[in-house]
């Protein structure tokens, strides 16, 4: 089945405007401070979208099945007071990951692009990388991911990939053991209280997300 097409709407970046590629749509926000997009799956609605204001867009995903009232309040609305962590992996095997400040999108830390990785790799990484942040800087503040791979290899401090440790990505492996490492030797960052599951079907793309999807 082919890939449906996406559309890319910087609403603040090197250069604004509705993008068919997401190729294009990186270049114009790479490095830049607090950059602003979102990925739609039309031009029609990418091209309203742009009209619009960004964060009207925030927590709303158009291209999936609705949740009912009922679940929505139930689920309740994120904390915009945190950091929201994400990796990914393009089909040649590069793969990525960030943090953001959840609240303005303001990029955190970034690592990557890195050969021979998956996307459980990086989201854990990621995942690890925040509560090393946090704990670095003094922070009291959770942690997003919308993976729960992730997540329940961060708690069980063990990792299972199907991945193979090769020469070309022997650099993220030396990431994962220091990450393990780091869990090993860091228990109390690990709480339901710092490690949340962001809700994707009812907040929409995680702000960390590098809108490939």
């Amino acid at each position: 089945m082919s890939k449906k097409k996406k559309y890319y709407v910087v609403w603040s970046g090197h250069k604004t405007g509705v993008f068919s590629s997401w190729n294009v749509c990186k270049k114009h926000i790479a490095n830049y401070q607090g950059a602003q997009y979102k990925s739609f799956v039309s031009q029609t609605e990418a091209e309203k979208a742009f009209k619009g204001n960004y964060f009207d867009y925030i927590g709303k995903d158009t291209t999936k099945e609705k949740l009912s009232a009922t679940e929505l309040k139930k689920i309740g609305k994120p904390i915009m007071n945190s950091i929201s962590v994400d990796g990914a992996c393009n089909n040649k095997g590069l793969a990525e990951y960030q943090g953001v400040y959840t609240d303005t999108h303001t990029e955190l830390f970034k690592q990557g692009p890195f050969e021979g990785g998956s996307n459980n790799l990086m989201e854990f990484l990621a995942l690890v990388h925040g509560l090393a942040y946090i704990k670095k800087n003094n922070l009291d503040l959770p942690i997003y991911s919308d993976s729960r791979t992730a997540i329940s290899w961060v708690w069980n401090k063990k990792i299972k990939t199907t991945i193979k440790s090769t020469t070309a990505n022997k650099i993220i492996f030396e990431l994962v053991d220091r990450a393990l490492d780091w869990l090993q030797k860091n228990p109390e960052m690990i709480t339901h209280s710092t490690i949340l599951k962001w809700e994707t079907k009812a907040w929409g793309e995680i702000p960390a997300d590098f809108g490939r999807k």
